[in-house]
């Protein structure tokens, strides 16, 4: 099959095959390239759809990019099983294999490091959201009986709010903590916007930990230990995954926009 090369990560030679039906982006499978003793993780896609103009035109179509978002996203979640992937960014495309050789040439020693202190683990994600204060469902409050009474009221639901909100950052700061102490590294990151990401409530820790794989079973039941400490607050685990938040820049190497780069 002709075509761009859409590379989705570099990794050392794989110990175990992928599943044999796992389909790519474009619907190409997966096949492995090897140069220099690395492995880049490639399939073919059409011209029409990932030059650098097309994809640039793609990139702004929501569907096209979720499904495009979960092809890729397939491959990585494969290869986390069976090995340690160095994910690239969503888009990576060269115009035939010796362009990703060269990638992978100019890259070589960040590769091999990054690749080293990855090796054998993964990353969670743990969110930590605060409910919103529920409705009341008894007799309606009574009226205030003058502005003094009114202000005195907002105070009051002021404070609370306040109280409710330092309580739930004060546990989002302890779990951070501990959840630290456990991994062998970890990342914050901005809180999500609810907009973006449907969530429900105030997300109020957003962080990333990585773990050696076989500690996994370990650091989720910590997680879970946790999960009822205050009410009003909702745990989220997502994982294993691969580690995305601790490969640094060279996750980024041949980013969106290469692909006239690399032809």
């Amino acid at each position: 099959m002709t075509g761009l090369r859409y590379v989705y990560a570099v990794c050392h030679p794989l110990g175990a095959p992928l599943q044999a039906q796992l389909t790519g982006v474009a619907g190409d499978p997966p096949r492995m390239l090897t140069h220099h003793g690395l492995v880049a993780v490639v399939s073919h896609v059409p011209e029409r759809d990932f030059a650098e103009e097309p994809l640039r035109a793609h990139l702004e179509d929501l569907n096209w990019l979720t499904g495009t978002a979960r092809a890729h996203q397939g491959v990585i979640d494969a290869l986390t099983v069976v090995t340690t992937p160095l994910p690239l960014r969503l888009g990576t495309v060269f115009r035939d294999d010796s362009g990703v050789r060269v990638m992978m040439e100019e890259r070589e020693a960040d590769f091999r490091d990054t690749l080293d202190r990855l090796a054998g683990r993964v990353e969670w994600g743990v969110k930590v959201y605060a409910e919103a204060e529920p409705e009341k469902t008894g007799p309606p409050a009574d009226r205030p009986a003058s502005g003094r009474d009114y202000l005195r009221q907002r105070r009051q639901h002021t404070r609370a709010s306040e109280s409710r909100w330092q309580k739930a950052e004060e546990f989002a700061g302890r779990l951070h903590t501990t959840l630290s102490s456990f991994a062998e590294a970890a990342r914050l990151h901005a809180p999500q916007n609810p907009a973006l990401s449907k969530a429900s409530g105030r997300n109020v820790l957003n962080a990333a930990y990585l773990v050696p794989r076989e500690a996994s079973e370990e650091f989720v039941e910590l997680v879970d230990r946790t999960k009822d400490d205050v009410p009003g607050l909702r745990v989220e685990l997502t994982g294993p995954w691969a580690a995305y938040s601790f490969a640094g820049d060279t996750a980024d190497t041949g980013a969106v926009g290469d692909a006239g780069e690399g032809t």
